[in-house]
């Protein structure tokens, strides 16, 4: 592949560097690392040497980019403060890996979720996140879990299911991170029963969702839609949440986490209370996201 393109192979050298980085948390076998990357081991092989030139698509680069968490632009990295939010989701991470539990949690968009769950599954053997909102129908649900532990995944929906089944009862304590769990479709959603049922105590399962996705389970829960009890049952019926519910004490655990993670990301004498007045929106709350352009806005 050409040099002149938008990936530089200086650009792919930190893509591959990162990549094997990401190898020594992923405990199968070198090819089933290749396959949960998207690549098969020969292209692997051949990348770590160094040989980059038409071996793989552009397109292919900037789905490795993304997974190796290489910006192809001059965007800001985001780097991680030990919010409240990121302590507690790791906290109950590592006890659902630890003990092979599930476990559910539901609370206000835009507080850091995401973050802390992605962080985790690249920082911990064994773990693995799934954006749920990518993946909504049943067969690619299934199909991205498979992929990111390194199961072939291109086969039949049956076989692709089992071989999944059977390499994680062959793991020491995986565990699966389902975020926007409410976006799957029902087919899709009714999927995490069997998986339980079928990896019950082997492995953990944590899923992740805003206010909405509680709204979603109690109203079919209350409508009796089939699965959805017994899904709450294996989750063990409870909304687990960050935040306090009180919004006086929760607007200040939000003010904390925003300076927090503008103090681990932002310039050197920048102002974190401007920063702060700048993100917060109609909800009179801090908007992480908000944080992110402000900062951004700073160093342009």
């Amino acid at each position: 592949m050409s040099n002149n393109g938008m990936i530089t192979n200086e650009i792919k050298k930190q893509i591959v560097e990162a990549l094997e980085k990401g190898r020594e948390n992923f405990t199968g076998s070198q090819a089933k690392y290749a396959v949960s990357i998207g690549i098969n081991e020969t292209v692997y092989n051949r990348i770590l040497k160094g040989h980059y030139e038409k071996i793989l698509s552009e397109p292919k680069w900037i789905s490795l980019a993304r997974r190796a968490g290489i910006s192809l632009t001059a965007e800001r990295e985001w780097k991680k403060a030990d919010t409240p939010v990121f302590e507690y989701i790791t906290t109950q991470l590592e006890k659902c890996q630890q003990d092979s539990n599930c476990s559910l949690l539901c609370d206000m968009s835009d507080i850091g979720k995401t973050f802390s769950a992605r962080y985790y599954a690249k920082t911990h053997k064994n773990a693995v996140y799934v954006d749920c909102s990518q993946v909504k129908t049943k067969s690619k649900f299934i199909r991205q879990i498979a992929k990111e532990f390194g199961v072939d995944h291109k086969g039949g929906y049956d076989n692709v299911y089992e071989d999944l089944v059977f390499y994680l009862k062959t793991l020491d304590r995986p565990l699966i991170i389902l975020d926007e769990a409410g976006d799957l479709e029902y087919k899709a959603f009714l999927e995490i029963k069997a998986l339980y049922n079928a990896i019950e105590y082997q492995c953990g399962m944590y899923m992740m969702g805003a206010d909405g996705l509680k709204a979603k389970m109690e109203c079919r829960i209350n409508g009796k839609t089939q699965g959805y009890a017994e899904i709450f049952s294996r989750f063990n019926k409870r909304y687990n949440t960050v935040l306090d519910i009180d919004s006086e004490k929760r607007d200040n655990e939000m003010s904390v986490t925003a300076a927090l993670i503008i103090r681990a990301n932002a310039p050197a004498g920048t102002n974190i209370k401007d920063v702060i007045s700048r993100s917060i929106g109609d909800d009179k709350i801090p908007s992480l996201r908000r944080i992110y352009t402000e900062l951004s806005k700073l160093e342009a």
